[in-house]
């Protein structure tokens, strides 16, 4: 954590090579927070764990953080990146099916979560969704064309 607070004339930094900081829940987004015995309200804003960040809330500031933990520290000293481990290149069918409706096209750019096919499997709608933000690199199906488990469906840049 590694963030910079105005205090005043008084500067107050959070980072690696400060002393440790200690938090106390209070309730469900406020922590006290201590450091160099000191200590600070701390409000939760916003959380996206998923994403792995968070913003608080600390003396009238907001700040963005990432949280990191030993398993990111051991990815970054190997020269990887977390963000980069976690996306997939490839859409793949989760079962054998028909591809009924195409929802994107190739060079589309979308977000997590956006749909880009509709495939229909034992008589029922399924919309295959994206796990992740990205650019549609090519589109390796057609409507009305029959897939089976794990066939690349979408392929991302």
């Amino acid at each position: 954590m590694q963030f910079t607070i105005k205090e005043g004339d008084q500067l107050i930094e959070f980072n690696d090579n400060d002393a440790p900081i200690d938090f106390i829940k209070i309730d469900a987004s406020t922590y006290h927070v201590i450091h160099k015995n000191k200590t600070y309200k701390a409000q939760i804003i916003h959380a996206d764990l998923k994403n792995k960040k968070i913003r608080i809330g600390i003396l009238n500031q907001q700040f963005d953080l990432t949280i990191e933990d030993s398993l990111d520290h051991l990815i970054q000293k190997m020269g990887f990146n977390q963000s980069s481990l976690s996306k997939n290149k490839f859409i793949k069918a989760p079962m054998p099916g028909l591809v009924l409706e195409l929802k994107v096209n190739k060079g589309d750019e979308v977000k997590a979560g956006y749909p880009l096919l509709i495939l229909e499997a034992m008589k029922m709608e399924n919309v295959i969704k994206s796990d992740q933000d990205g650019t549609i690199k090519r589109i390796e199906v057609q409507e009305k064309e029959t897939v089976e488990k794990n066939q690349v469906l979408i392929e991302f840049e």
